[in-house]
């Protein structure tokens, strides 16, 4: 009988566990279920997905942040990165539905604000430059996504619905509405509405690309005209 109370207290615990998790952070999870098409279900999300466990880590260390709790936030935000390989400052603000990818390798630093449904993917960094004090890394608006590999950094603003591709450095600030993409971060838009690329790496203009094709192009013209001669 003894066995069998402990497995039941440890099932109703357990269980009051998993629906404290989905209610909390019922965003963070639709957003998850919603922008990654391998996740079968809300009880693997909720048990196996880094990125979920390193905002759950965040949301904490954040209130104890506040609080002006010494040691504490900072050692939670390590323990976390050694888990998750996720690192974010506990003095980040992270908005709602905030949905890491796979998660290894990003970083988000002290001053980051981040606002809703943002999607980060792997090795995404919201860093400093190293010469500023006070607010020295993005904002980043509702609804951004950041590419793998992209580096976003200094107190710039990144605006609303923009997409930052795959290993982009972005030093400037983005309008809303934005494609950002290449080293440094080159901006394109279209037609100044909401780019909807989401996930979609693969179609995203280059406009370093674009560039070179037509230099090339006036090349040829050139070399043409000369062999004419």
């Amino acid at each position: 009988m003894d066995i069998l109370g402990g497995l039941l207290m440890f099932i109703f615990i357990f269980v009051g566990f998993i629906v404290t998790i989905a209610i909390v952070f019922a965003q963070e999870i639709k957003s998850t279920k919603e922008k990654d098409p391998a996740a079968k279900g809300y009880l693997e999300i909720i048990l196996l997905y880094p990125g979920l466990h390193a905002v759950m880590s965040h949301r904490i260390a954040h209130v104890l942040w506040q609080m002006k709790i010494p040691f504490l936030p900072r050692m939670m935000s390590q323990v976390a990165r050694f888990f998750t390989g996720v690192e974010i400052h506990p003095g980040a603000q992270i908005g709602q539905g905030l949905f890491i990818d796979h998660g290894m390798a990003v970083v988000i630093g002290e001053t980051s604000i981040v606002g809703n449904d943002v999607t980060m993917f792997q090795g995404a960094t919201l860093g400093g430059t190293g010469k500023e004090t006070g607010k020295r890394h993005p904002t980043v608006g509702s609804g951004v996504v950041i590419g793998a590999g992209a580096k976003v950094l200094g107190n710039i603003t990144i605006g609303d619905n923009s997409y930052i591709g795959a290993n982009a450095v972005v030093l400037r600030d983005v309008p809303a509405n934005s494609t950002v993409v290449g080293v440094p971060g080159h901006i394109t838009k279209q037609d100044g509405k909401k780019i909807d690329l989401m996930m979609d790496h693969a179609h995203v203009s280059d406009p370093m690309m674009q560039n070179m094709k037509e230099l090339l192009r006036r090349i040829k013209t050139l070399e043409d005209k000369l062999n004419g001669k």
